[in-house]
């Protein structure tokens, strides 16, 4: 493990899932969160003012939303698997 100011890292963990200061890889996976968490905030506050059926709505859009949202993230996951097998491979390798 190397030093680096107050934290450690560990340079295969590094290999794994990459530089944690590099951009997201699927810009959408962060905005279907912020939409998933919008609708949630406005259907709990349409049910707080007494319009149920409204809320009713924007909690079947949430659910819709958040599906999405996991789906998102399980295909981005599946598609980026191969990638972080390769390189566990490959570390494997160097190492013997």
């Amino acid at each position: 493990m190397e030093k680096t100011g107050i934290a450690t890292t560990d340079s295969h963990l590094e290999d794994l899932f990459g530089n944690p200061k590099k951009p997201v890889k699927n810009p959408l996976v962060p905005i279907g969160a912020l939409l998933t968490s919008g609708v949630l905030t406005a259907g709990m506050i349409t049910f707080k003012q007494g319009n149920s059926q409204l809320g009713q709505k924007l909690m079947r859009a949430r659910v819709v939303t958040q599906g999405a949202t996991v789906a998102l993230m399980v295909g981005t996951a599946y598609y980026y698997g191969d990638n972080i097998t390769g390189t566990r491979k490959r570390n494997a390798d160097s190492r013997d």
